[in-house]
């Protein structure tokens, strides 16, 4: 427990992550705002809808979280830590669960901003959580965002440069994955179990497309084969084995 207080007062003590933080509830909010406003018939603006802007929000808490790591090493602050706490494993650990509550945190706070935002300025639609699936899409967002801040933790350790590993994750969250099924070939398979896309199968599911709105857009669907919560699983299996490596590199490198 100390070394998890220890690493929230050095996350939440400079301004940085505190403007990523912001910029990570704010971005999805606005997002919401702008396509509830804008459309032009309440009936397409749907829970799913409201919560599109998600998909902007992972990038400042991808940076936040990678940052936690990535900082210490610009700095070389990382020794000290080493030096105070010698068993990297747990410092590693307390990293990625500060990363994982605070990240998990912003998730709630930005999806039921942007449903209330929605809400506001569409008053006559149905944004109502009637379902699990309208909850999961919703409530779903701290678990997503909190094994994603894993993800990068991981990742900064192992890159240890704040711009390369920066660019390299949301080179590879927000496009790389993406394209991976444009591949010909084994493309569309591979897709499905890489982690990004699997744990969008928790959070938004694969709708059925008929009942897709016509008007602003939503999230498109995961590819995934796994049922919402096998998915969240794997999501969160992928991020403890990247975390694993990272701790087991670190032993091996210097600081």
């Amino acid at each position: 427990m100390n070394l998890v207080a220890a690493e929230r007062i050095k996350l939440l003590s400079t301004p940085a992550p505190k403007v990523l933080a912001a910029a990570a509830v704010i971005v999805p909010v606005v997002f919401a705002a702008l396509v509830a406003g804008a459309a032009e018939d309440p009936a397409t603006v749907t829970v799913g809808v409201s919560q599109a802007g998600f998909q902007l929000g992972i990038a400042p808490v991808l940076a936040l979280a990678m940052a936690s790591v990535t900082t210490e090493y610009r700095y070389e602050t990382i020794r000290a830590t080493f030096l105070a706490a010698p068993a990297r494993g747990s410092v590693l650990a307390a990293k990625a669960a500060v990363a994982g509550l605070v990240s998990g945190a912003i998730g709630l706070l930005s999806a039921f901003g942007a449903l209330g935002t929605a809400a506001l300025m569409a008053p006559e639609a149905d944004l109502a959580l009637d379902t699990g699936a309208d909850w999961r899409n919703v409530a779903g967002l701290a678990a997503y965002y909190a094994v994603a801040a894993v993800i990068a933790v991981a990742v900064g350790t192992m890159v240890r440069h704040t711009a390369a590993a920066l660019t390299l994750l949301l080179g590879y969250a927000m496009f790389a994955e993406g394209l991976v099924s444009a591949v010909p070939g084994a493309g569309v398979e591979i897709h499905r179990w890489l982690p990004f896309n699997v744990g969008k199968q928790f959070l938004i599911g694969a709708p059925d497309p008929a009942m897709a709105p016509t008007g602003p857009p939503a999230p498109p669907p995961s590819t995934s084969v796994l049922g919402p919560w096998w998915a969240l699983a794997y999501y969160a299996a992928v991020a403890l084995a990247l975390l694993g490596v990272a701790v087991v590199t670190t032993k091996r490198r210097d600081a």
